[in-house]
């Protein structure tokens, strides 16, 4: 893991940290294939148990291309979450150029059965081979 500070933001309770680290094993620079593995921890900081059920990426690369992504649950899961317990994982990203930006959310459900969104906070695919220009 990086020393970084993590990307998290908290809604209706729930809070997403984010950290994201560039893979220098998965990766080949030379033919444009930048590979990132991201860790996540959904901590219930709620009065009541949830559960993940999907998600939606928004991955944009370097140049503004933006890919979205949709599907059930979370690395073949749809983890419940009680309050004050946490679910933690890590899946990766692969982009053509060496920077970029990912966003989303995950659609719960609460007790009653009520779906609801909770925002994956943005964050940064930076690599050391991300060209930095000043105009």
């Amino acid at each position: 893991m990086s020393d970084e500070t993590p990307y998290e933001q908290v809604t209706r309770g729930i809070r997403v940290r984010v950290m994201p680290e560039y893979s220098d094993d998965q990766s080949t620079p030379d033919e444009g294939y930048f590979f990132w593995i991201y860790t996540i921890e959904i901590a219930n900081e709620s009065s009541e148990t949830v559960q993940l059920k999907s998600r939606i990426w928004r991955i944009t690369d370097a140049y503004g291309k933006t890919d979205e992504v949709r599907g059930p649950g979370v690395v073949g899961q749809t983890p419940v979450i009680p309050p004050g317990q946490s679910f933690t994982y890590s899946s990766g990203c692969p982009l053509s150029t060496p920077s970029g930006i990912m966003v989303g959310s995950y659609q719960m459900t609460d007790e009653a059965g009520q779906l609801f969104d909770v925002t994956i906070p943005a964050f940064s695919l930076d690599s050391p081979y991300a060209v930095r220009s000043v105009n």
